[in-house]
């Protein structure tokens, strides 16, 4: 992804924070055909996606723009995972070599008449294109939503901070690179994003999510 470092408008960093990307994992993760033989993580960061599709995928393949984040991917990678740096927008990728091609908080980074185009070309017919990133809120169209996304970060963010210590668990805590990850505002709306996305992928879904986040699921023409 781009590295312009802009601060993203998001809720500041307090002991109850936590990840809304690692949150969205699992929904990703369902979009994955049944059966995937190989995936793509764009913009991988330090890797947490791609590891844990790694646990079910025989080849996981991810890149990011950031050395210092493909570095922090590589120290807890298995060996069906391969990372590299690369940018979205130049890398080189045979056409039709994945069944899925993921990223999360990263197309909020980049031009989608340029980026979407060049994603869905390394799917295979069937592969399915998936992603998770940041739109910028129509106000006041969106308050309810805005309203309920705070109330549910805040109380779920308690009750994680509460549960680690009884649990042992991570919940959706940050990773230790998260100060270093590259961040920016996103200047498309959820409508925006659509009407985009609809006019170089047809059949294109795009809806809105809690937590200022959306997500785009393509899948092609077999």
């Amino acid at each position: 992804m781009r590295d312009t470092r802009v601060t993203v408008c998001q809720p500041a960093r307090v002991l109850t924070d936590w990840s809304h990307n690692s949150w969205y994992h699992s929904l990703l993760q369902r979009q994955v055909p049944a059966g995937a033989r190989r995936v793509l993580d764009v913009g991988c960061g330090s890797g947490t996606l791609a590891r844990r599709l790694a646990a079910t995928v025989p080849q996981v393949d991810g890149f990011d723009l950031s050395p210092e984040m493909i570095a922090e991917a590589r120290k807890d990678a298995p060996a069906n995972l391969s990372l590299r740096v690369a940018d979205a927008l130049t890398v080189d990728v045979p056409p039709e070599t994945y069944d899925a091609v993921v990223s999360v908080a990263v197309l909020h980074h980049l031009p989608l008449a340029e980026a979407l185009p060049r994603m869905a070309g390394w799917l295979r017919p069937g592969g399915v294109l998936t992603a998770v990133a940041l739109p910028r809120a129509e106000l006041p169209r969106e308050l309810p939503l805005q309203v309920a996304s705070s109330l549910g970060h805040h109380g779920l963010g308690l009750a994680f901070a509460a549960a680690r210590p009884l649990t042992g668990a991570e919940l959706f805590r940050h990773e230790d690179s998260h100060g270093a990850m590259p961040i920016q505002d996103a200047t498309l709306s959820t409508r925006e994003v659509r009407a985009q996305a609809a006019a170089v992928l047809p059949g294109v879904r795009v809806r809105q999510l809690l937590f200022w986040r959306y997500l785009l699921v393509w899948r092609k023409p077999a």
